[in-house]
């Protein structure tokens, strides 16, 4: 049947599955929106601006393992993706960014709101597309979902000239063909040479990343960790991978985890690396890192083999198909000494935070209380590391975090995208007053949608991560970091549509985080703690992990 290309777009996100899109119009995306507005099975939730829309379908993406679309018009409205592509991109999220460009005969000419937006996002994408002939439209938003969904997942683009919009073409429906997981990646030769270092092992250390969440690993994990007998560390990103209440869970491994991760890890004899891609944020100083262990890395993708720390010996495959293999052969191993060793580190180096005062641990602690099965989203910085540091997650997509680019701005729209995705659970923002401000503007978009999502701003009036570096690092010179200027959260969430409370107390906190929880719109919880409280443990930029210090320690050094 004969269809414009702005009914073919519809078509294939309904072929895809798509059931919620997020955007904002413009002229060159017109007849897109014309067309989105005959077919209300798919959901379009309109952001403040086009970075929401991009951070709202990374959420969505996040928290479903589906695919996430956003959309956006020509011109800035395209470049106003661009964060948003490339946070998703860093963690390996699946998402679709349709486009829409002036007509083909206005390309290269510098037409209004005209970009060469397949350009600029090509080093923040799997693939990105320019679609001037409508006989390949449909074909190019397959392939789009299919790279994106496709081994390490990650963001395309399709652009798509308005011409291309408006002209007919022959449309046949075609049902996904979803990815099988490849296990021919890898030979038996690669699975005896692990299962033989695993076997020869006496202190070894399972330290899991993103990857085994992109997987689906949960259970594969669980069961490896247990043939094993070993401590489990994580990355930010591998949060809820393994189950964060296990005896043998022992904290994020890096900058700012845990004493016992950072020196257990040192002092192992084989590191087993599962979905991580070794960020500088955990390694510390390379030259130092793991230097007793023969170090075993499982990922999907050769890229990261080697790239940054070299390793051993590596599988090449999906994690969960790796650990599949894996835990066919592999015999139960036992490690009581090493595993009563670790222990031991667990006792005399637990994480700890003022008994009195409010404070972001403390809040976070509270919130772990009373919502121990929210969906957690965050920021980018102190608190950042708090709610990783402070909530136990106990299952897979229940951290929504930038990683890798540390977007700053990110997190109140992927909340509105795990929200909307999720609409019966509970999404809970941790954002600095910094951050906050980034894009507080989406508070009017969960408020237009009424979304009970929930707000905390840890507010201490500066930047808080970068200000901890400058009282560590900078002789306290406190250049550009404060932002004591009276600008009034609750005033501002109370005029967009959200419910908004200031708290500068424990027991205010949790009155009204309690009143949050029952709340049917967003809720705002503006929280006033002190400027100087700092992330604790911490690892100085370069040094190795195995030098990782708290608060005590610090003071004893200025002393």
């Amino acid at each position: 049947m004969q269809l414009t290309g702005s009914q073919v777009i519809i078509e294939c996100l309904k072929e895809q599955g798509v059931d919620t899109v997020f955007g904002y119009p413009g002229g060159a995306i017109l007849n897109v929106y014309d067309e989105l507005y005959k077919h209300p099975e798919i959901k379009h939730v309109l952001t403040s601006h086009e970075q929401g829309a991009a951070h709202a379908a990374d959420g969505y993406a996040r928290s479903t393992g589906k695919v996430g679309v956003c959309m956006a018009t020509s011109g800035p409205g395209a470049t106003n993706l661009v964060t948003g592509i490339a946070t998703a991109y860093m963690d390996s999220v699946p998402m679709v960014a349709i486009t829409c460009n002036v007509g083909v005969s206005l390309l290269g000419k510098d037409s209004f709101q005209e970009i060469d937006i397949a350009g600029i996002t090509t080093p923040i994408t799997k693939y990105s597309f320019i679609v001037k002939d409508v006989t390949k439209l449909a074909d190019t938003i397959r392939r789009a979902f299919s790279i994106a969904r496709k081994g390490r997942p990650g963001p395309v683009l399709v652009d798509i000239t308005k011409d291309v919009t408006a002209n007919k073409v022959d449309y046949t429906r075609q049902e996904p063909v979803l990815p099988e997981p490849d296990s021919s990646t890898f030979s038996e030769e690669d699975l005896q040479t692990a299962l033989h270092m695993i076997k020869k092992a006496k202190k070894p250390y399972i330290f899991v990343g993103g990857g085994a969440i992109i997987s689906g690993a949960g259970e594969e994990l669980k069961e490896f960790v247990e043939k094993v007998d070993a401590p489990v560390t994580d990355t930010l990103m591998g949060k809820g991978a393994y189950d964060g209440t296990s005896d043998n869970y022992t904290g994020m491994l890096g900058m700012h985890g845990t004493k016992t991760s950072n020196l257990g890890v040192s002092e192992c004899d084989l590191l087993i690396a599962i979905g991580v891609r070794f960020s500088d944020r955990v390694f510390g100083n390379p030259k130092k890192f793991a230097k007793q262990a023969k170090i075993l890395q499982i990922d999907i993708d050769p890229v990261e083999i080697n790239k940054n720390i070299l390793v051993d010996h590596s599988i090449i495959g999906d994690v969960k198909t790796v650990l599949t293999a894996l835990n066919k052969e592999l015999d139960a191993q036992r490690h009581p000494e090493w595993i009563s060793h670790i222990a031991e580190y667990q006792k005399q180096y637990p994480l700890t935070y003022p008994k009195t005062g409010l404070s972001g641990p403390f809040m976070i602690s509270k919130i772990y209380e009373m919502a121990p099965d929210a969906i957690m989203v965050t920021e980018v910085g102190q608190h950042q590391m708090w709610a990783a540091q402070y909530f136990k997650y106990s299952n897979p997509r229940t951290l929504l975090t930038s990683g890798g680019l540390g977007t700053m701005g990110y997190g109140l729209g992927a909340a509105i995208g795990a929200q909307t995705a999720n609409p019966d659970r509970q999404v809970i923002n941790i954002a600095g007053d910094g951050c906050f401000r980034m894009n507080m503007n989406e508070l009017a978009t969960a408020a237009r949608q009424k979304l009970p999502l929930i707000e905390v701003i840890v507010n201490n009036h500066v930047l808080g991560m970068v200000r901890q570096w400058q009282t560590l690092f900078y002789k306290e010179h406190y250049s550009a970091t404060v932002l004591d200027d009276g600008v009034d959260y609750v005033r501002i969430a109370e005029a967009m549509g959200a419910e908004a409370r200031r708290v500068t107390t424990r027991e205010e906190f949790t009155e009204a985080f309690k009143e949050a929880l029952e709340s049917k719109i967003p809720f705002v919880i503006d929280a006033i703690i002190d400027s100087d409280d700092k992330v604790w443990p911490m690892v100085a930029p370069g040094a190795p992990i195995s030098e990782c210090f708290d608060g005590e320690d610090y003071s004893k050094k200025q002393k």
